[in-house]
């Protein structure tokens, strides 16, 4: 019989966990940045093949939160970690072994799941410093298998699927087969523009912004789809940063998230880009809802997903 059910991609904050799902995925679904915390959501990628159906969570990086936000961020990976049938736990091989990694450790030994450990970007480390980290987690039997893989060129991806499906129970698939996630087109559009953002900022401007779809106004196949975003900033100073000098930050994001919009829905688009100051936005618990909200549901029927229109989004 096929095999079907969820896998949670755990680590640390950049270890690789998105990049390493879009490579299972062979599509691009979860922002990349080199900055840590660019994952806030438990993001849901479906690989559907002959073999049968893997539901990846895609999940923040677990790290001390300082906010109500990070609070959350970490409460998502760990309720992941708790409902997924398969725990993978990525390593980033070329940083050395320390006080987080054996904070997830032990977390992760504690599940009763299949556990798979991966060390990944094996790209970046010499072969005689990889023997000893793979040693190392061996210790103790807490991992029915250790995958050294390169998330970014593909290299021992294709061994890990196969541990994965060798570990998934027996079953039909949990979703259409044609669905790549269950997430709300919008919210995708957040997440690039937010990417964005990412690319074009450095210092705490990355961790003190977010981005939200405020409009959505589709005229059909043949028309502009006019999307209406803002970028939240918590502080005045950041608000003039973001906009930069006579608009030519906000305009180079606006650009470069239009283009990247265009190519990922294949259509012409208008996409109006403001900076919006909220203080304190990631202690503020209204507008965390609000972000969540906006970002995870369907918005008066647009920028939906199949899954959206059969009413099959699971509950975050």
């Amino acid at each position: 019989m096929p095999r079907a059910g969820t896998v949670a991609l755990v680590g640390r904050p950049n270890a690789g966990k998105s990049t390493l799902m879009n490579r299972l995925l062979a599509e691009k679904l979860a922002i990349v940045s080199d900055k840590p915390q660019t994952t806030r959501h438990r993001i849901v990628g479906i690989l559907s093949e002959p073999r049968g159906q893997v539901v990846f969570f895609d999940t923040p990086g677990v790290h001390r939160p300082l906010h109500r936000l990070n609070r959350e961020m970490v409460r998502r990976a760990t309720e992941a970690l708790a409902e997924a049938d398969v725990v993978c736990l990525i390593v980033d091989a070329a940083e050395p072994h320390g006080h987080g990694d054996r904070f997830l450790l032990d977390l992760v030994r504690a599940s009763s799941q299949p556990r798979l450990l991966v060390l990944n970007k094996i790209d970046l480390v010499r072969k005689e410093k990889l023997l000893p980290r793979i040693a190392l987690y061996a210790e103790g039997g807490a991992f029915a298998a250790i995958v050294p893989l390169s998330a970014l060129d593909g290299d021992g991806c294709g061994l890990l699927l196969d541990e994965i499906f060798a570990r998934l129970p027996e079953g039909p698939p949990l979703y259409d087969p044609e669905l790549l996630t269950v997430h709300a087109e919008r919210f995708l559009v957040a997440e690039r523009i937010r990417e964005k953002v990412l690319e074009a900022t450095h210092d705490e401007l990355p961790f003190t912004t977010a981005v939200l779809v405020e409009s959505w106004a589709d005229p059909g196949e043949e028309g502009v789809l006019r999307i209406g975003a803002a970028i939240l900033v918590e502080r005045d100073s950041h608000k003039g940063i973001l906009v930069g000098k006579r608009g030519e930050t906000i305009k180079k994001i606006g650009t470069a998230a239009r283009l990247d919009l265009e190519d990922y829905l294949e259509r012409r688009i208008f996409l109006d880009l403001r900076v919006r100051l909220e203080p304190d936005w990631r202690e503020n618990p209204r507008l965390l809802a609000e972000l969540d909200r906006h970002l995870l549901a369907p918005l008066d029927g647009d920028g939906a997903t199949v899954a959206d229109a059969e009413g099959d989004l699971p509950e975050d």
